[in-house]
């Protein structure tokens, strides 16, 4: 790829590669993966990455479109939709041959006017509070679905994995006894409970055969702490260049509103981000980049296209010098989500598609 904007997020494939093989070192040798691509990968793109796709028998996405996508580049194993697609979906389903995640009974029943064998996996609500079938309903359902659908999985997902020990021990023994009462009559390929967090800190909770790993494998826990048993390497790095420097006396007004004042003679740098990107614009006046090894803060509200720095404090500073958003080091992805009031996923993932992605060693 010809890159010529100087704005990137550059992804690490040696370190994806790294989190995978401690992922799978973690787990029960029986366990086998399925990496969640929803969202373009968490926004690193590493779904259009045949290369990476390929080292895993089942991959996961959140909907048809996505699961589609990689079809279409090439993938040929299964591909599982975590999310009950649309009834104006199936044609696509059955065009990519993907596997569904299902728990609605009209869906099952248009599924049933097809002249197609959809195989399924069952989601049981057992806290999320969100989708699913409660677990005592849930051998009622499969009994009575149409002999075209194959249930090859059953699954559910944890709401507190990260911060509530108890209500997560309670979601494990419901979907547990739902398990066990599915288990007498059908042969279940795939059992499936744990996501990043669950991974983290209930891997050895249950006898189930399949894990959801998601923000864990580009090396961004939701919790730190819920990390010292798997080291991850941060696989995404954001970064772009100086384009403009100015000096300006005291008293100068930076960016829209006048919501910056120098009040010093001061070095301003502009730095070819801005919200249309994916670089928040509550970051305006608190958030900070780093330069030359240095901190700056930011000033000034943050663009649709760009965003201010105070550079006065680095010598040599010019036009072209790289600048991170984040560098995993000095400022975390966590460090910026926390100015941001939000998650790590949240600002990983919606890093714009205008922002080249840069696959490196």
């Amino acid at each position: 790829m010809n890159i010529t904007r100087p704005t990137v997020l550059e992804i690490s494939i040696s370190a994806f590669k790294s989190n995978i093989n401690k992922i799978k070192e973690f787990l029960r040798s029986s366990t086998k993966i399925m990496p969640v691509f929803k969202a373009n990968a968490y926004g690193t793109y590493l779904n259009t990455n045949l290369e990476i796709l390929n080292l895993f028998d089942i991959v996961a996405v959140a909907t048809v479109d996505e699961g589609k996508l990689i079809r279409d580049l090439g993938y040929e194993k299964e591909i599982f939709v975590l999310n009950q697609p649309y009834e104006d979906e199936i044609t696509k389903i059955i065009e990519s041959r993907l596997v569904v995640g299902i728990c609605c009974e009209n869906f099952s029943k248009k599924l049933a006017q097809y002249d197609y064998e959809f195989k399924v996996h069952i989601e049981v609500e057992t806290g999320m509070g969100r989708t699913g079938i409660l677990p005592e309903n849930t051998l009622n359902y499969i009994n009575n679905l149409s002999k075209n659908i194959v249930v090859e999985g059953l699954y559910t997902h944890l709401s507190s994995a990260d911060n509530n020990d108890e209500y997560t021990r309670k979601q494990f023994g419901l979907f547990d006894e739902a398990v066990k009462e599915i288990s007498k009559y059908k042969n279940l390929k795939y059992i499936h409970v744990n996501a990043s967090n669950g991974i983290l800190n209930y891997s050895k909770v249950g006898d189930f055969n399949l894990v959801r790993p998601g923000i864990i494998m580009y090396g961004y826990p939701s919790d730190i702490d819920s990390c010292k048993n798997i080291k991850l390497e941060p696989a995404a790095v954001f970064k772009s260049k100086i384009t403009f420097l100015k000096n300006v006396p005291e008293g100068t007004s930076i960016g829209y509103s006048r919501s910056f004042i120098t009040k010093r003679d001061s070095k301003i740098a502009t730095i070819p981000v801005g919200y249309a990107d994916g670089l928040r614009r509550n970051l305006s006046n608190k958030g900070e980049v780093i330069i030359n090894g240095i901190k700056v803060p930011i000033i000034g509200r943050v663009c649709m296209d760009s965003f201010m720095v105070d550079v006065t404090e680095i010598e040599n500073v010019e036009v072209g010098d790289s600048v991170y958003i984040w560098d995993n080091k000095i400022i975390t992805l966590e460090d910026v989500a926390k100015k941001c009031d939000t998650i790590n996923y949240e600002i990983l993932s919606t890093i714009s598609n205008r922002v080249p992605r840069i696959f490196v060693d």
